[in-house]
């Protein structure tokens, strides 16, 4: 055979193999404008993230917005977030369970929703569910799909689900409690456990698409996004990933088929694996239980002398 043919067939099987694990993943924050805590205002969180991201020259990030938190000051706060390149996107209204609810209660607050976010720029066209909660069953889960797309909205799903925002409440709680809380420690158990998740489900996309898709990772406009999300791009950089837009990401090819399962709850890449036969039980990390952080928690000795 001849050789530059050889090295040609090389060049190729090289860039094949490259695109099949590529590491590429998307920012989503969702539930903002989250309200104050003890550790910063609301305004002061949402400048933290900006500023992080900035700093981080994070491509874009779709913040999902719950609509019914918007009020004046909170209006600026998602302003800032448009001002600053960042985009927003249909969280509901009210952040309820759509498998609670109804097909007919959350489509209302859907549209709700997408009437309180018209005056906003830099809004796309993505629309995501609380708590993940597609519908009670296949049924209102295909419903509610059809009548989002009929409003003009594409799935807003997350490839890699995680538990952040209980990570958060964890700091949040010590910080109540006042309690003495070692930033260090808390800032690796954040990174390290979301980064675990990640891997997780970038190993299950593998198994079953044979390949690693264009992540969107799930987090929430929480206290610890405000502390610790630089160093969780930093950490991901570090680990070969590439951080891309949202907009990137929604153009792979798991966009465009909606698995036909009633497992959504972990994201699209579990949903898919449920719908080749892997059971449920495989498709959760270990981290996404209450307890199981609890104890990883007080292992890490985020809080001093506990």
């Amino acid at each position: 055979m001849d050789k530059r043919f050889l090295s040609l067939f090389s060049l190729i099987l090289l860039c094949v193999t490259s695109m099949s694990n590529a590491r590429e993943i998307a920012l989503t924050f969702d539930d903002a404008p989250t309200p104050d805590s003890v550790l910063m205002t609301g305004v002061e969180r949402t400048q933290k993230i900006i500023a992080a991201l900035k700093k981080a020259n994070v491509p874009d990030a779709l913040i999902f917005v719950k609509a019914g938190h918007i009020d004046s000051q909170n209006a600026d706060r998602l302003t800032q977030y448009a001002d600053a390149g960042f985009h927003l996107a249909n969280h509901s209204f009210s952040h309820q369970s759509a498998g609670q609810i109804g097909v007919n209660a959350y489509a209302e607050d859907a549209y709700k929703a997408h009437l309180a976010l018209k005056s906003f720029k830099n809004v796309l066209n993505f629309h995501r569910f609380p708590y993940l909660h597609y519908g009670k069953d296949l049924a209102d889960i295909n419903q509610l799909q059809a009548l989002l797309t009929e409003l003009g909205y594409k799935d807003g799903y997350v490839t890699v689900d995680n538990f952040d925002w209980y990570i958060s409440s964890l700091i949040t709680k010590a910080a109540e409690e006042k309690k003495t809380i070692d930033y260090e420690k808390a800032r690796d158990f954040y990174v390290n456990s979301l980064y675990d998740s990640i891997e997780f489900y970038d190993a299950i996309a593998k198994k079953t698409l044979k390949r690693s898709p264009r992540h969107v990772l799930l987090l929430h406009e929480n206290d610890a996004a405000a502390l610790f999300i630089g160093d969780l791009v930093n950490h991901l950089r570090s680990k070969g990933w590439k951080i891309i837009s949202p907009q990137q990401a929604y153009k792979d090819t798991i966009a465009k088929k909606f698995p036909q399962v009633a497992l959504h709850k972990q994201g699209r890449v579990a949903a898919i694996a449920s719908s080749k036969g892997i059971p449920d039980t495989e498709l959760r990390h270990p981290s996404e239980n209450e307890q199981y952080l609890d104890q990883a928690f007080a292992k890490a000795g985020v809080i001093v002398n506990q």
